[in-house]
């Protein structure tokens, strides 16, 4: 049988109270977004480390999802209820039942990023077998290349990588930059994270691709101090955050070796010349490639030859 759908507007500062007494009243799940998006009361909201928490929108939708045979009228009166509200107005939809399994692999189809590089998931045939294929399903650990900052960096390397050298993927998510560099030629590749699921992504994508990376956290791998200098690389590579990148440069600086290449991403346009403001003590850098209005920062660490 279908699943049952709830609709309901109200007051963003009562969207997480009620999104949580209506999991209470039973529904199975409930998901949030602006009431205004698509139209001109839409609200862009971005959050980051070293930010504000963003504020809720003035407006927001919550969807609930019930059993086929709930009560919508019941349900969202025990909920406001919990809440001490007025019951507000909502609407009810069905969701049919469905191989959920197949729609979601149906949304990842095989993406070319750059020349030579294809990402396919595993349950599909490679476009190009004589292509550099990196096999990745999607998980909980970020990084599937269908993200600009991503592909960005994919093609940063492309370019960028002759083999033989010792590369360093700084925040890997799925590890989908690191499989690229091992698979472009490098001779080594380390991969670090602080989330330990990300970690775990890596590491069995790296099984899966049949490469050899270095996988750990960053302490494990004597990266955090940036005066206790375990060893340099050639290339570094972070897609991050705007702010994590700022507060990383002295880690990142002491894990490039003279002359050695940097890659930044996950920087909207805007926030680009407070990056370049903060990595301008120790490379020589630039705004690269942009895509969809996020910038690539590619540099040179200064003291040697590149």
């Amino acid at each position: 049988m279908p699943w049952l759908s709830i609709t309901l507007d109200l007051d963003g500062t009562q969207a997480e109270a009620v999104s949580e007494a209506l999991v209470e009243a039973g529904a199975l799940s409930v998901s949030m977004e602006d009431a205004g998006a698509g139209g001109a009361g839409e609200e862009a909201q971005f959050g980051e480390p070293g930010c504000a928490w963003p504020r809720p929108w003035r407006r927001t939708r919550l969807v609930a999802l019930a059993e086929p045979d709930a009560d919508p009228a019941a349900l969202l009166r025990q909920a406001a209820q919990g809440c001490a509200i007025e019951a507000p107005a909502f609407s009810v939809g069905r969701v049919a039942d469905e191989d959920w399994v197949r729609r979601t692999q149906a949304q990842f189809a095989p993406l070319r990023c750059g020349e030579r590089i294809w990402i396919v998931p595993s349950w599909h045939a490679a476009p190009d077998p004589g292509a550099l294929n990196i096999r990745l399903d999607p998980g909980l650990a970020f990084g599937t290349g269908s993200h600009p900052t991503t592909r960005l960096v994919l093609a940063w390397l492309e370019r960028r990588l002759r083999g033989g050298e010792q590369v360093l993927d700084y925040g890997c998510g799925s590890g989908i930059l690191a499989l690229a560099a091992a698979l472009l030629g490098a001779r080594g590749v380390a991969a670090t994270d602080l989330d330990p699921r990300a970690l775990e992504a890596t590491a069995a994508n790296a099984r899966a691709n049949g490469v050899s990376l270095r996988v750990a956290a960053p302490d494990a791998l004597g990266l955090e101090a940036p005066e206790a200098r375990s060893g340099t690389f050639d290339i570094v590579v972070a897609n991050i955050l705007a702010n994590p990148l700022i507060a990383l440069e002295p880690i990142l600086a002491a894990r490039t070796r003279p002359g050695g290449s940097l890659a930044l991403s996950g920087i909207l346009a805007a926030q680009a010349d407070e990056v370049l403001a903060a990595y301008a003590g120790d490379f020589d850098c630039a705004g690269g490639a942009v895509e969809d209005g996020w910038v690539l920062i590619e540099g040179r660490r200064r003291g040697g030859q590149g």
